[in-house]
């Protein structure tokens, strides 16, 4: 009996789950694996030994006042009210649209981190970074009507970090990035009343909204949350991305390593996990700091790694092709290799467990942000007018640790490569070329068949289902039926671990999509970036729009999102910013809502009537994959587009006769 026998039958003893039933990344079983044996608990533990609340799970409890908490019973949700009269839908509605206002707080406090980094490279008070890419800066200002002929880079930038801010601190009017919307969905969202004026304005109303014996109408409440959930995805997230290209560089094409064989048992490894992009971007830079590579090789390393986790690890993924060591579940579970010399992390998806894990193999952890602060963790504040002062420092500690190792190394061997870099504009380039960047080839494959859509598969990995599984068997039946697949966040690097996220990988799609893969040289599945970069999705859409051929709204296209595996608020905001944006949006794992409620079915039904997408759940992944599809069939039906078109070879003189019409 090997090792891994032996571990499994003492799992089976203690009730434990089975590696294989938790996760489908045969890294992270290993180091599961090891961990029982080390005595260490992961979260893949944890969630096994607790139950999920039922109540809680439905959205049936409400605990926002004093006289309860009031807990509804989900199998008669209308057999009584709460103490103050509440009924199950008002108790949901308030719920769910505080999951949004966490959300959209998260990602728009992000964003206006990166406006306050911007403001400080553009007025001199911050050195260490640069405006790298000033055709986006000129993209992104004139988008809003700002205007760029004949001005300098500093006049074009100040004007336009003054427009951004307008995104959290207005009052009345619309947020910068209206101007961005499908002139006939935002016609849709001022009939509606949801178009954002300022995120702190929208956020604000929508926890007051909240408060016992404020709003008490669960489509009102909607109608808030939407509002709310818009500032997010047009306003904090697009804010967050487009800043972030214009200072570390607008991603494109380039070849990654994936997995836990990324670390190097001979060097000084680096793992950096979180969200905002300048620590890594002034990590990138220390690692490279001949002093410091000196310093590791003195110590017995080779060099110095430096490899990313979770978002900001896609961040310096796309930019810089950064080895990427695995998604959120995987964090604790590449600590238990012994062979991480520090993991320093910022803000977002930070598990409180890394403490107990990284303290297991004597692995500093260190916080960075004043945001987060983690009790056990050593706190070492990231600053960003002098960034690279800490980095630096980071970068000692992992050294010291290199030299004074304690843990048995045992790093997987399991390496995967993925090609990811998929902005907006790259796809505009790939498309088109130089002269001619264009979405018209993309509409065109769509309207003549080959292509039958575009899906959008995001997010997180949970615990509470086989990690990546459902990724990766719903993107392999997407692609089969001819659906381009569109990623960001987690999910990418569940795609780029399979092999999914190389050209080679289009011999597993249907021939259209085959087809056009191998005209274009790219994968079936286009990896953009982390879950911020959602966003790269809304712009996508919106020039599917303009390009024309598809509808007048992004409610008309054929497409379709999903969360298969999500986890946190921001991915309930990040849904229902497609929801209200006009997309279906299919959610796995859970659903805080009870089915048969009419709250419900104003998500699931009423929302695509007014003109906006709407909500849909399935657990398995191919369940899943039927809802997309049938989706996406029914857009094309209304477009037309049911009957696949003749497809007609053309020689020389049929090209005369079109020129000449």
């Amino acid at each position: 009996m090997d090792i891994k026998e032996k571990v499994e039958k003492v799992a089976k003893e203690a009730k434990q789950v089975p590696v294989q039933d938790l996760t489908i990344c045969d890294a992270t079983q290993k180091m599961i694996i090891k961990g029982r044996t080390d005595g260490v608990e992961t979260a893949f533990d944890r969630a096994a030994n607790m139950k999920a609340c039922p109540i809680g799970a439905d959205s049936a409890c409400c605990k926002h006042c004093f006289m309860g908490p009031c807990r509804l019973n989900a199998k008669d949700p209308y057999g009584k009210v709460g103490v103050c009269g509440a009924t199950i839908d008002t108790i949901m509605a308030r719920n769910f649209a505080r999951m949004v206002a966490s959300g959209c707080a998260a990602h728009t406090d992000h964003g206006m981190s990166m406006v306050d980094v911007f403001r400080g490279v553009v007025n001199g008070k911050i050195k260490d970074y640069e405006i790298k890419d000033v055709e986006k800066l000129e993209a992104v200002a004139q988008s809003i009507g700002i205007e760029t002929e004949g001005r300098t880079v500093k006049e074009i930038a100040t004007d336009l970090y003054e427009e951004l801010e307008r995104t959290y601190t207005q009052v009345e009017g619309e947020i910068p990035f209206a101007k961005r919307v499908p002139p006939k969905t935002l016609e849709t969202w001022r009939k509606l009343g949801i178009v954002p004026r300022g995120a702190m304005r929208e956020i604000m109303e929508m926890m007051h909204r909240t408060h016992i014996g404020v709003d008490q109408h669960y489509a009102n409440i909607t109608k808030q949350c939407s509002r709310t959930a818009l500032a997010d995805g047009w306003g904090g997230s697009m804010v967050a991305t487009e800043i972030s290209d214009i200072l570390f560089g607008t991603p494109s094409p380039v070849s990654i390593e994936v997995d836990m064989g990324v670390l190097k048992e001979d060097q000084v490894n680096i793992i950096i996990h979180g969200h905002e992009p300048n620590l890594f971007e002034s990590m990138i830079a220390s690692v490279n700091e001949p002093t410091l590579v000196a310093a590791a090789k003195a110590a017995g390393a080779k060099g110095i790694n430096l490899v990313g986790m979770c978002c900001s690890g896609a961040e310096v993924l796309v930019r810089h092709g950064i080895p990427h060591a695995g998604n959120f579940m995987s964090t604790e579970a590449i600590l238990i290799t012994g062979a991480v010399d520090m993991m320093a992390v910022d803000v977002q998806c930070i598990k409180q467990g890394l403490v107990k894990v990284a303290e297991c193999y004597n692995t500093p952890l260190i916080t960075t942000n004043p945001r987060c602060h983690i009790e056990g963790a050593t706190h070492v504040e990231f600053d960003d007018h002098n960034p690279k002062e800490t980095t630096d420092e980071l970068v000692i500690r992992a050294i010291t640790r290199f030299k004074n190792r304690t843990a048995k190394i045992e790093i997987p061997k399991n390496v995967g490569i993925g090609v990811h870099g998929f902005s907006h504009e790259y796809i505009n380039y790939m498309l088109g070329g130089s002269f001619r960047g264009s979405y018209t080839p993309l509409n065109d494959n769509i309207i003549n068949g080959r292509i039958r859509g575009v899906a959008g598969v995001v997010g997180c990995t949970n615990p509470r289902i086989k990690q990546d599984w459902v990724h990766v068997e719903l993107v392999k039946e997407l692609i089969k039926n001819d659906v381009l697949v569109l990623q960001t966040g987690c999910s990418q690097i569940a795609l780029a671990k399979a092999g999914l996220t190389t050209p080679e990988a289009a011999h597993l799609a249907g021939p259209g999509l085959q087809e056009v893969c191998e005209t274009v040289g790219m994968p079936p599945v286009l990896g953009l970036g982390s879950c911020v970069d959602n966003s790269r999705i809304l712009i996508a859409a919106s020039e599917m729009v303009r390009t024309g051929g598809l509808g007048d709204t992004i409610a008309d296209l054929p497409v379709a999102g999903c969360a298969p595996e999500y986890m946190s608020e921001k991915a309930i905001s990040i849904g229902h910013y497609f929801v209200a944006s006009g997309v279906y949006t299919v959610f796995g794992v859970t659903f805080p809502i009870v089915e048969g409620t009419k709250f419900h079915k104003h998500l699931f039904e009423d929302l695509e009537t007014m003109g906006l997408g709407k909500w849909g759940f399935a657990v398995n992944p191919h369940d899943i994959a039927r809802l997309m599809i049938a989706h996406i069939d029914k857009k094309r039906k209304a477009l037309g587009l049911d009957k696949a078109r003749e497809r007609v070879l053309m020689d020389m003189s049929d090209r005369r006769s079109i020129d000449a019409a």
